[in-house]
């Protein structure tokens, strides 16, 4: 199955893409729970319990309902990191609003700066840490963003020239691509 369209977008994700980020995200996520479990496992249950917060709901509401993956006509979410969830908030195409922005920047940065505390006094998985994050962010930029149909999206970097050939030739104006 082709998932690009003709201007080497993508229009759609599979399943072994979600596995595969998952999996890409798993490991700063884990160095992280390994860190703070070696203190407090009430402190490792707080984390788990806020990224549960921050991904399925502020990261879902406020960035997720944006994206024409998000938009696609399913019952359920399949895009890059979510696979089969249902649609539990309303879909806002278009672009994202400054509170939007700041709200989903605000819950990703405590998100990541939380386990640093824990991770300070095992400098091998801070190292851990801050690699695999670093490397997360390099590859989603060079292998996703650059052909990724969310045009709204900061991170996007597919060129006004793809972009507006894109939107004229599949005519997806109307579905919240613009």
């Amino acid at each position: 199955m082709n998932n690009n369209s003709k201007h080497d977008l993508k229009t759609k994700h599979g399943f072994h893409d979600c596995v595969y980020w998952c999996l890409f995200l798993a490991i700063p996520f884990i160095t992280a729970c390994t860190a703070i479990s070696e203190s407090s496992t009430v402190w490792m249950v707080v984390y788990i319990l806020g990224t549960i917060l921050v991904f399925a709901v502020v990261v879902f509401k406020f960035f997720c309902t944006h994206c024409p993956h998000y938009l696609q006509g399913e019952k359920t979410v399949n895009c890059m990191f979510v696979r089969w969830v249902p649609k539990y908030f309303q879909p806002k195409p278009g672009s994202y609003s400054f509170v939007e922005y700041a709200i989903v920047a605000i819950a990703l940065l405590v998100w990541v700066a939380f386990p640093v505390y824990w991770l300070y006094f095992y400098h091998g998985l801070l190292t851990i840490y801050v690699i695999s994050l670093v490397v997360f962010v390099a590859t989603m930029k060079r292998y996703e963003c650059g052909r990724c149909i969310h045009f709204h999206c900061p991170a996007n970097n597919v060129s006004e020239e793809i972009r507006r050939h894109f939107l004229e030739a599949e005519n997806h104006q109307a579905g919240g691509l613009s």
